[in-house]
Formats: C-alpha cells, structure tokens, sequence
C-alpha cells in the first residue's frame, strides 16, 4: 500500500472516533471549547496589571494604563468565558449533577467578566502582602523587587488568586487551564478551588501541590515538596469519585510546612501556630502550636508551650 492510501485509509478510519469524544456534548462542535492561546494572553495581561513592570516598564499614567489592559483583558476573557460556560450542565457525568442552561450565554458571561473584573483591587491588595510575606520569610531575599521579578512562588500564587476568583463565579475550565499552565511553568500545582489567606509564602517551589478542597489561613509558608492532598476518593454507586466534598486539609494561620512533608485528609486541621519538620507523612490533626517531626512509628507531635519554642532551622 502506498503512502497517501494509507493516509486515507487511517483518515477514514480516525473519524468515527472523534465523533462521540464528548458524548455530554453531543450537539456542540468538537472544538468549541475556550482557547487555551487566548486564556494564557489574558492571565499575562492580568499579571502585568497586578505587577506592572514585571514584563514591561511601569507606565508613567497608571489610570490609562489599567483601562488599556483591563479592556484588552475583558475582550480575550469574555468569549472565552462565552465558550465555557455550557459546561457548566453538559459537562457533567450525570443528570443530577448537571445545571440549567442559561437563556443568554452573552450577557451571563459579560455579567461575570464585569464581577471579575471588579474583585482585581481585592488580588492586588493579596498580592502586596504575598509579597511582603516572601521578603520578610527568606533572608536571601534582598528587595521586594527581587520577589516580584524571580520568585516562582509569587508566579504561582497570582495566578491562582486569578484563577480562583473565576473559579468562585462558577466558571468552567478556564480556570484549570490557567493553574495548569502555571504549573508547567513553576512546578507547583494549585488547584484553582484552593482557599488561600493572605500573606501565603512557597520558598523555592519546585513539587508544591494543593488540592482542590484546601482551606489555607493567612501566613502560612510552604517549601519545596510539600503535598496538601486527599486521603482517599470515595465512589459514588457508579465508582466514580463524589465532586465538591471536603478531602484536602485545613491549615490554619501561621503554619510552616518544611520541605517533602505530605499532609492528606479533608478532616485534617493543621492548627494554628503549628511547625510541620520535613518528611513527615500526617493523616491526623494537630493542636494549635504543635511541633510535628517523624519518629520511628511516624510522626510524634508535641504543643510547643511545654516542649520550647520551634525547630531552629
């Protein structure tokens, strides 16, 4: 058989597998689905906006600056989030889980790209104190400068306290796609459904991973390695994974978790205050201001006030 007969043949033959892809999504296109160019453009423009001079220079007229980028941002985003906003009730696995249709794509998506929009005050407000939180934890930080422009933790937690804000308006896959990208990017993989407080530190980065259901207080540090993670999935009749119940941990204020520390449960409670050691393996919760370190039968866990004051590392 020679080539281009080949290539019909295999043609021929690709089609009937992609004609049933989505079969939640029998009545749409196969690719009508948000771009993923035009969502990573508009999280760049957004980031430029929340650190102007990170990617170009600070503008001289702020004001016009921000109106420029802002239109630029609601243009990309809206028809994106136009795109999205179908899966909301077609693309789930069952009936019940599914939401009802809305009347008018356009105006719902212009009604949450307008909410958007006007929650980026409240990110940047964030953000100023992520900032702060990484130059105060890490002495070989030198300047504020020097976290906004090398940092990859500060990287990370813009673009989840982007995507999350999305994520609270109901926004379909959009996004998980800008958590993902920023996850190829970084290393460090934060779901957008993450709770995140201000003043949130993750020194070097490079393995983080915080799962949907996370609720994290306000300054809070994390190092390299650290998983946030569920203990286990339950199954629905169908053995599927049950959505949207509690499985990642809550950790409360002024936690630090030291690198390669794996801490998994939606009914675990970091308590506040607490020091989590390196490479301990915790399924429990903790009292407020413990020191949890491994031991030869896993971990050991003591409050501070009568066992001194913190690892000194």
């Amino acid at each position: 058989m020679n080539t281009i007969k080949q290539i019909e043949e295999t043609a021929q033959r690709l089609v009937p597998l992609y004609s049933h892809e989505d079969a939640d999504l029998p009545d749409r296109p196969l690719w009508a689905h948000p771009e993923l160019d035009q969502i990573i453009e508009a999280l760049r423009i957004l980031s430029d906006v929340l650190f102007p001079g990170r990617h170009i220079p600070e503008p001289a007229d702020f004001k016009s600056f921000f109106i420029k980028q802002l239109k630029n941002t609601a243009e990309l985003l809206q028809e994106e989030v136009e795109k999205a906003l179908p899966f909301r009730w077609m693309g789930a696995a069952y009936e019940n889980d599914r939401k009802e249709p809305e009347d008018n794509l356009y105006i719902a998506s212009n009604t949450i790209i307008n909410e958007f929009i006007g929650r980026l005050p409240h990110i940047r407000e964030m953000l100023i104190e992520d900032v702060k939180a990484a130059y105060n934890g890490d002495p070989a930080a030198l300047s504020y400068a020097e976290v906004k422009l090398a940092y990859p933790g500060l990287v990370a937690i813009t673009s989840h306290r982007i995507a999350h804000e999305l994520y609270t308006l109901d926004v379909p896959l959009i996004p998980r796609i800008m958590s993902e990208y920023t996850h190829s990017l970084t290393g460090i993989d934060i779901h957008p459904g993450a709770t995140i407080g201000k003043g949130f530190f993750i020194d070097h980065g490079t393995g983080v991973v915080i799962g949907e259901t996370c609720h994290i207080g306000n300054n809070v540090k994390l190092y390299q390695g650290v998983t946030l993670g569920a203990k286990s999935f339950p199954l629905d009749e169908h053995g599927r994974p049950i959505k949207h119940i509690q499985r990642h941990p809550t950790v409360e204020d002024n936690v630090v978790v030291y690198a390669n520390s794996t801490i998994l449960g939606g009914d675990t409670v970091i308590g506040a205050g607490t020091t989590v050691a390196g490479n301990v393996f915790l399924m429990e919760s903790t009292p407020p201001r413990s020191l949890v370190t491994r031991s030869e039968n896993g971990v050991h866990i003591r409050t501070r006030e009568v066992h001194g004051h913190g690892l000194g590392i």
